[in-house]
């Protein structure tokens, strides 16, 4: 079997892995997207609850604002942290895409060198046979040549 045919099987499974990588890139990015959505729409809330003016006319309902702004502030905390872990994540997952691009690249330039080294052999091979052909007609052309004048 010839080393081109040989490394195939390491393509394939380099570029499953690649494939792989890709998706769940994509899905990390995709849960960072919904992350930053969620933070938005929470601060958003929050910017909106915190500067309504509402009418508060007890102390009680005057502590159940402030604890409820409380919650949200921890709630947008929480969720910014939770973005940042995405973020994270995303780009641990870019690197690993990357690595195994280029696993799959340098089993391709491999490949390719080592169909190149076949192609050679395979010229030479022929241009030799070629070669003998044309060698053999020329001995026989000598030999009837010699035939013929006896």
């Amino acid at each position: 079997m010839k080393q081109s045919r040989r490394i195939d099987p390491l393509l394939n499974r380099a570029q499953e892995t690649e494939d792989a990588a890709a998706r769940v890139l994509a899905e990390r990015q995709s849960t960072l997207a919904q992350h930053e959505a969620q933070l938005v729409e929470l601060r958003r809330y929050a910017d909106e609850y915190g500067s309504s003016q509402m009418a508060a006319t007890s102390p009680a309902q005057l502590a159940n604002r402030r604890a409820f702004l409380d919650r949200l502030q921890s709630a947008v905390e929480q969720q910014s942290r939770a973005v940042d872990n995405s973020r994270q994540t995303v780009e641990i997952e870019r690197g690993r895409l990357l690595l195994a691009s280029r696993d799959k690249q340098v089993l391709e330039q491999l490949a390719a060198s080592y169909r190149a080294q076949e192609r050679q052999v395979d010229e030479r091979r022929s241009q030799r046979e070629l070669d003998d052909l044309g060698a053999r007609r020329v001995r026989l052309n000598a030999l009837a040549a010699d035939g013929a004048d006896a």
